[in-house]
């Protein structure tokens, strides 16, 4: 067995904490997109 498999500070599943960090940065470049499309738009 792996020594460091015996204290594990987290027992969560890695494919959540995954997905929660490409959902937040997926959702933080999305919003700078739609802002500089607005500022764009109205720039005209």
């Amino acid at each position: 067995m792996n020594v460091f498999e015996k204290e594990v500070q987290s027992q969560r599943n890695d494919a959540v904490d995954s997905a929660v960090g490409f959902i937040v940065s997926f959702g933080f470049f999305a919003t700078m997109f739609i802002i500089a499309t607005l500022i764009e738009f109205f720039g005209r």
